[in-house]
């Protein structure tokens, strides 16, 4: 049993992982490199990470400066920031580096933010209870079988219900940590 809860504990953590990835693509009105996390780029004919073919910098708050490895990718990488309706970004170039002026977020598209961040923590709680209930399945039915006692079950359960308690407690903080920054103007 000790390799099941091992193995929901690793599925958790990940989850919490993931979860504070994708946080940090989301926009907060701040310059952030993580915030073209993801993007693809068409570079020699193919579909190439944004973060493989430049390198991107927070110059302030306000702006990401992103500068190709090959200068002839200048337009290709303005083309896909462009075109990425859920970014809404406008970038502009000068020949050397693409620059990307991150734009004042209104009260109404920060409360619109805010609401992504709640679907997604609710996504992620949903990953977490699969591994719980995955974990408990697999020792309900070494119960069965007889390879652990009622006790032992009992005890598998109280500590995989302490660490999807735990789990849930740091995805909610990261939630929250989120939400007030995007919330503050």
């Amino acid at each position: 049993m000790n390799d099941e809860l091992q193995l929901a504990k690793e599925q958790m953590k990940e989850t919490v992982e993931h979860f504070s990835g994708e946080l940090g693509k989301i926009r907060t009105g701040r310059a952030n490199p993580q915030m073209l996390a993801g993007l693809t780029v068409e570079v020699y004919g193919q579909q190439t990470l944004l973060e493989h073919a430049a390198t991107i910098n927070a110059v302030d708050a306000q702006l990401l400066q992103i500068t190709p490895y090959d200068p002839s990718n200048l337009e290709a990488v303005s083309v896909a920031i462009r075109d990425n309706q859920s970014l809404g970004l406008n970038p502009s170039d000068d020949g050397k580096v693409v620059r990307v002026p991150i734009p004042s977020l209104t009260t109404e598209r920060r409360q619109q933010i805010v609401k992504q961040v709640g679907e997604k923590a609710e996504q992620a709680k949903i990953s977490l209870r699969n591994a719980r209930h995955g974990a408990l399945d697999a020792a309900k039915s070494a119960k069965k079988d007889g390879d652990i006692s009622e006790d032992d079950f009992h005890r598998f359960e109280k500590q995989i219900d302490q660490s999807m308690n735990d789990y849930q407690t740091q995805l909610e903080e990261h939630a929250e940590a989120k939400e007030q920054e995007i919330m503050t103007v």
